[in-house]
């Protein structure tokens, strides 16, 4: 059988990328993440519609943090489901966790393959961020210290918010994120491009380039956070493997978080527990206070 990408021929190479292969059921991990954010929208002060395009889905919603000395630090997540599934009503079980710690949360929405492309879904979450920082100030939250997330695809989403050459177009400082956490992430789409997911993202050889995180790295020392689950496929852990040595190699500082224990789907749910370690590094990586300095 003809090789598809690498050493993997194409059935092969399908079943790295199927995420849902690597537990039982998904269906109460993505229960989990519309009930947690539920309980977030009932119980927080929160800001939910918030359009930031033209679209009914370039929208975001935005948790204040709940008790800070001044402007607060902003975590933006981008949700993943492999850029066709999930909402922003399935991305704050963060939220009750960060905002307590004095973090203001967004969780942004976009829309979704196949109704449009990959490029345009990446150029939402851009056009969000700029939303973000041009009125955040308003929710109470610092725009110089936005820090972006997601895993996934979202995680995805986050990394292509730190590549470089882009800001201009959207009236953005090139240092308009001071950080990113990036969870079980793909940052080459051409095994993508050769793989059953081509279905709904239809990327051609030129569109994975565009968008693959790998080949427009950070220019600047960021504060990098990644994990993956113990059971991830090997090219998902390849995947971000390889992005954080590229990272580390231009100067990014780089951190591994182990989360035992977790799976593709739960991993992001560690977040919502202000204990675990994952929800620490994020709280010491933007410096929340009271939080440990060390990296």
């Amino acid at each position: 059988m003809p090789l598809a990408y690498r050493y993997y021929d194409a059935e092969t190479l399908d079943r790295q990328y199927n995420a849902r292969a690597t537990v039982e059921d998904i269906s109460p991990f993505l229960a989990a993440y519309r009930e947690q954010t539920a309980a977030a929208r009932a119980t927080l002060t929160c800001h939910l519609g918030l359009r930031y395009g033209g679209t009914p889905a370039q929208r975001l919603d935005v948790f204040p943090a709940g008790c800070a000395a001044g402007p607060s630090p902003v975590f933006v997540y981008l949700h993943g489901g492999y850029w066709r599934l999930l909402d922003a009503a399935d991305s704050a079980f963060m939220a009750p966790a960060f905002t307590q710690a004095g973090v203001c949360v967004v969780a942004v929405n976009y829309a979704l393959a196949p109704d449009v492309s990959l490029d345009e879904i990446v150029r939402q979450c851009r056009a969000a961020l700029a939303w973000v920082f041009g009125h955040i100030g308003e929710f109470g939250g610092d725009a110089t210290r936005v820090h972006v997330g997601g895993s996934s695809a979202g995680a995805h989403l986050a990394a292509m918010l730190i590549a470089p050459g882009w800001q201009a177009q959207f009236g953005l400082p090139e240092d308009a994120v001071a950080g990113a956490t990036l969870l079980s992430g793909l940052y080459e789409l051409e095994p993508m491009r050769m793989s059953y997911i081509n279905e709904w993202v239809q990327l051609d050889a030129a569109a994975a380039h565009r968008n693959s995180p790998i080949f427009h790295l950070p220019v600047r020392p960021l504060r990098l956070l990644f994990s993956y689950a113990p059971n991830e496929t090997d090219e998902f852990k390849r995947q971000t493997e390889t992005y954080l040595a590229a990272c580390r190699a231009v100067g990014c500082h780089c951190e591994f978080v182990t989360m035992p224990g977790t799976n593709h789907f739960d991993l992001v749910l560690a977040t919502a527990d202000p204990a675990t370690a994952l929800t620490a590094a994020i709280f010491r990586s933007i410096r929340v206070p009271g939080s440990s300095a060390r990296a």
